[in-house]
């Protein structure tokens, strides 16, 4: 039978191992990282020859089990795990950070007394709800821009941005909808909050790619004479990648793939791997979620490795 903690006001139901544990580099993500998407997470980096590490660490336990499920402890030997001690600037011990949402919101560091442990809990356990009602809002937000409602989510989106200005899928989500909305110039101010080393993010390379496409509208009105041009001549690879870019602009996304799948099945390497390349501008744009993104990769991998 596992070993259950019992709280204050009755059992939390988290099995003690769970509740407070041992990790090293190996460990940080599933420990630290992904459990911190559930509940917050204290890590407290020690040593044994610490002498204030053996008086907070006990009372870190003892505040944390008393806590009744609301918060973790994971415990990091700086001696064993340099590298991870280094990547979180650790500069002297103990150091504590506390993990919310994968990421490091609080911390301090040296020996506190029991009652200040006990605050920096109480007020976690309150940010760790707070990042739980940003969660279910960006859902919100998602779903609406899924029914392209774009009005309402960037409502809820400017909300969320309101309480956590550097939340980036926010921030990305935020641009897209004032793109939908015509809102380019607004959508190139958001784009430019987000940080530098935040700009390989997927959602924020998605909005840039939508940003850059609605900076170079297509004439759809040529539709039609691009589809009879390409019927005309098959492998006028500079029309059909024409016409991909205008069926695009109209919507047509699944059919915009196919027309460059089909040069790059017949020409790899036209026009040095235009086709490719205009088909991945394509996916990020749409994002990684929408479902001609998904099929589209799926057809490009086939025909890549065919």
């Amino acid at each position: 039978m596992n070993d259950m903690i019992i709280g204050q006001n009755g059992a939390s139901g988290v099995p003690a191992a769970e509740l407070i544990k041992d990790t090293d580099t190996k460990g940080f993500m599933a420990d630290v990282i992904e459990v911190s998407k559930k509940v917050p997470v204290l890590v407290d980096f020690w040593a044994p020859w610490c002498g204030p590490c053996k008086q907070l660490t006990p009372l870190l336990e003892k505040v944390v089990k008393q806590a009744n499920g609301k918060v973790r402890l994971v415990k990091i030997n700086v001696d064993e795990n340099q590298q991870i001690a280094a990547q979180m600037r650790v500069q002297s011990i103990p150091a504590v950070f506390a993990f919310v949402n994968g990421q490091p919101i609080d911390g301090f560091m040296g020996a506190l007394p029991e009652g200040q442990i006990r605050q920096f809990i109480d007020k976690l356990s309150s940010k760790g709800s707070l990042a739980e009602e940003i969660a279910a809002a960006m859902k919100v937000a998602e779903e609406a821009m899924q029914r392209k409602a774009f009005d309402e989510a960037r409502n809820i989106l400017g909300q969320i941005l309101g309480v956590d200005p550097t939340h980036i899928a926010a921030l990305a989500n935020f641009a897209k909808c004032q793109i939908e909305l015509g809102d380019l110039e607004g959508a190139a101010a958001t784009l430019a909050q987000v940080p530098p080393d935040k700009a390989a993010n997927p959602d924020v390379v998605s909005a840039a790619a939508a940003l850059d496409l609605a900076l170079h509208p297509v004439d759809t009105s040529l539709l039609d004479q691009l589809q009879k041009a390409v019927a005309d001549t098959p492998d006028d690879f500079a029309k059909r990648l024409e016409l991909a870019v205008a069926l695009n602009g109209a919507g047509q996304r699944p059919e915009a793939t196919d027309q460059l799948l089909y040069v790059i099945r017949k020409k790899r390497d036209w026009n040095e791997d235009a086709a490719r390349k205009q088909l991945v501008q394509f996916f990020e744009a749409w994002g990684p979620k929408d479902e001609a993104t998904l099929q589209g990769r799926r057809k490009l991998s086939a025909t890549l490795f065919s």
